[in-house]
């Protein structure tokens, strides 16, 4: 009998602890895998419906949940950095960052997102940094584009990512590219689209689309854009009723005296700006500052993340938890924001001060929020055409990508908190 009962005894002993403590996954420079630890978070709030802290400021951002053997294996099998704490060592660390002179701070993670990534059907010669993302992490998504935007289906979802765009409908400029594949098939795509919704021009379909994205983050949506899905949608939302777009793109002339009519009144980010008609200037106004007005390189070319104050700025707090605070630069069809043509009351949150340009903005409108990244691919410093997609195998720990995995999990938070 005693035989039976000594092994019992240690397997108990081995299990009880479990229901008294607390799984922490850190964040800092001691996590293995950065990205994936978002998606462990995720799959706890979609799976168990267990309320996750999200520890602001503390150890990088760290998040703490209640253990158990299942969350425990699944850190084994995603390769994820954990620490079993007790109750007691858990309560310190909430008194820790609830202490009002220490700039941290905990927010429930309550409800996974429903998350839409705006992509075309028609195949892309380029990858999609958010896509990526979702996908090593482990984070469900579902695809939409012009028809599903059309159709009403937004308010079904609570995120939205506008893939690699260009709303003003000139095909992103690429008309020396005309010859090949894809443009064929995209520019087809768009003008099928376009005249089943009564539409004569894709830059008609396209503002219905970025007029539509607009009422989601009215009512409460979240929006999260990147590289030319940026400034194309302010411009777009600017230039309602104007005709911005030279003949290789739509068979007519442009106004030429567009800029003089620009209602700024529309824009969620960007003032003051001035288009480029030329339709061979892969660039579609001045808001972008350029690889040649930069003048800075690759080894060089670095920017600052803003530090908020997490009790009283929750979610640019939130935007900008990090491992780093020096964020390695990349560029992309829109590569940085010119601080000049920000809005005042847009939240920068994070800059080359030298270059006096934003990298990452935010701002509120409506209801809802909306986050601006500027750049393609935080991991390939000039993506071309046509280039392999990243592996991000190799970058477990990009700083620059868990930017993009911050925004997927603000919409989780605790609605209360974030109104403080």
């Amino acid at each position: 009998m005693k035989y039976f009962i000594l092994p019992l005894i240690i397997f108990l002993g081995i299990l009880n602890p479990l229901k008294a403590n607390q799984l922490l996954i850190p964040m800092d420079d001691n996590q293995t895998d950065h990205l994936k630890s978002y998606g462990l978070v995720y799959w706890i709030l979609s799976k168990y419906e267990t309320e996750v802290d999200w520890l602001l400021n503390y150890r990088g951002g760290s998040f703490m949940a209640p253990v158990s053997q299942a969350f425990i294996n699944e850190c084994v099998i995603r390769n994820i950095s954990y620490e079993i704490i007790s109750d007691a060592e858990s309560a310190q660390i909430l008194t820790i960052v609830k202490n009002p002179d220490a700039n941290m701070d905990a927010v429930k993670l309550q409800k996974p997102p429903k998350i839409a990534v705006y992509s075309p059907k028609s195949t892309q010669p380029w990858d999609d940094a958010v896509t990526m993302a979702l996908t090593y992490a482990e984070i469900k998504y579902d695809k939409v584009f012009d028809e599903e935007v059309m159709e009403g289906k937004l308010p079904e979802y609570d995120w939205l990512h506008l893939h690699h765009e260009d709303f003003t409908g000139q095909f992103g400029k690429f008309i020396r590219m005309r010859g090949q594949g894809w443009y064929q098939e995209q520019k087809k795509e768009a003008e099928a689209i376009a005249s089943k919704y009564g539409f004569s021009k894709v830059s008609q379909l396209k503002l219905g689309v970025v007029k539509k994205i607009q009422e989601f983050v009215l009512g409460g949506g979240y929006m999260f854009a990147m590289c030319n899905a940026t400034d194309t949608y302010d411009i777009a939302l600017a230039a309602q009723g104007l005709d911005v777009i030279e003949s290789p793109y739509d068979g007519d002339g442009a106004d030429m005296n567009a800029d003089s009519k620009l209602d700024f009144s529309q824009t969620f980010a960007f003032k003051d700006f001035s288009l480029i008609y030329d339709p061979y200037v892969v660039e579609f106004s001045d808001i972008d500052h350029t690889h040649q007005e930069r003048g800075v390189t690759q080894n060089y070319d670095y920017f600052n993340l803003f530090e908020f104050s997490a009790k009283w700025d929750p979610i640019p707090t939130m935007l900008t938890q990090n491992h780093k605070n020096l964020i390695k630069g990349f560029m992309g069809q829109t590569t940085a924001y010119k601080k000049r043509l920000i809005k005042p009351e847009v939240i920068i949150l994070a800059e080359n001060r030298e270059l006096e340009e934003a990298r990452y903005i935010h701002g509120t409108k409506g209801k809802g929020f909306w986050t601006f990244y500027g750049g393609h691919d935080p991991e390939d410093y000039q993506h071309y055409v046509g280039e392999e997609p990243t592996d991000l195998n190799l970058h477990p720990n990009s700083a620059g990508y868990r930017l993009i995995l911050n925004n997927v999990l603000f919409p989780a938070a605790k609605k209360k908190k974030l109104k403080t």
